[in-house]
């Protein structure tokens, strides 16, 4: 098992003066990891927007049904999971090393609040490897030139990135980091993508006040969007049926409730 030594050392000290999505999330799905103001934001969030613990809940399970495929059904190895968040129960590493005791997972974040509990992460099976990098998602050369210590590039990878792209404000630079990624990747890559939405089919109008209200009090800026533009980030990738829906319906049991956060899993061919 690997460690990285860059996880928390010279890391800044998280700001708990302000709501923090890290924690709010966790709040969300009922962890501990946050403070009276995540809370206290959450809480106002979830009055405006109710479905907001269950899109959270819901994005949590999809994790565990996409990495328990990709180990069980395609035979990946290797899991680039970025913009990670706060660690929880049934993390990308306990759940593909439960299936393949040699999965080797990197875990990928830049963010303070995250960092500063980056090490609960570094735990996994001696067959395997479990490492946690510092980095930017902007920076594709710099995510994939640390993750290598620990991946084979060689081979086909799980690109993760659940509920990050979200906090790419301009499309076309969130489009641009997907391609610059998945273009250094081998054909039999995966990209596992979730991302909010604002379309109505899925229920997402009160997406755009309750983001107004936490683009004000809280951090980072978010962003919903629309099918067509999170479809736009599969270009050239090959879905995996049943394609682009509401991560509660991927691969879920029949008549799950739909949540507006699609979620889909595709192949580099």
């Amino acid at each position: 098992m690997s460690e990285s030594r860059t996880a928390t050392e010279g890391t800044p000290a998280p700001n708990t003066a302000v709501a923090h999505n890290a924690r709010v999330w966790n709040y969300w799905i009922g962890g501990t990891d946050n403070h009276p103001v995540d809370r206290q934001v959450g809480e106002h969030v979830a009055g405006m927007f109710p479905v907001i613990r269950e899109v959270a809940r819901a994005d949590r399970l999809f994790l565990g049904r996409a990495v328990r495929l990709l180990a069980t059904e395609r035979g990946i190895r290797q899991f680039l999971d970025i913009g990670t968040g706060l660690p929880t129960g049934d993390n990308t590493h306990e759940i593909a090393q439960g299936v393949a005791p040699d999965a080797r997972i990197v875990y990928v974040d830049n963010d303070p609040t995250v960092l500063a509990q980056a090490r609960r992460l570094l735990t996994g099976t001696p067959e395997g490897a479990t490492d946690y990098i510092d980095a930017d998602v902007h920076d594709a050369d710099a995510v994939l030139e640390r993750a290598a210590k620990t991946l084979d590039f060689g081979r086909p990878v799980a690109v993760m990135m659940l509920g990050i792209l979200n906090f790419v404000l301009d499309t076309d630079t969130a489009r641009e980091i997907v391609r610059g990624i998945m273009s250094r990747v081998p054909p039999g890559s995966c990209l596992v993508l979730t991302h909010p939405t604002h379309d109505a089919g899925l229920g997402g109008e009160g997406q755009i006040p309750a983001m107004r209200f936490w683009n004000e009090n809280a951090t980072p800026p978010i962003t919903a969007r629309g099918r067509a533009d999170i479809a736009a980030f599969f270009e050239g990738l090959e879905l995996l049926p049943p394609g682009l829906v509401s991560c509660s319906q991927w691969h879920a049991e029949p008549g799950a409730a739909v949540v507006p956060q699609f979620g889909a899993v595709a192949v580099k061919p």
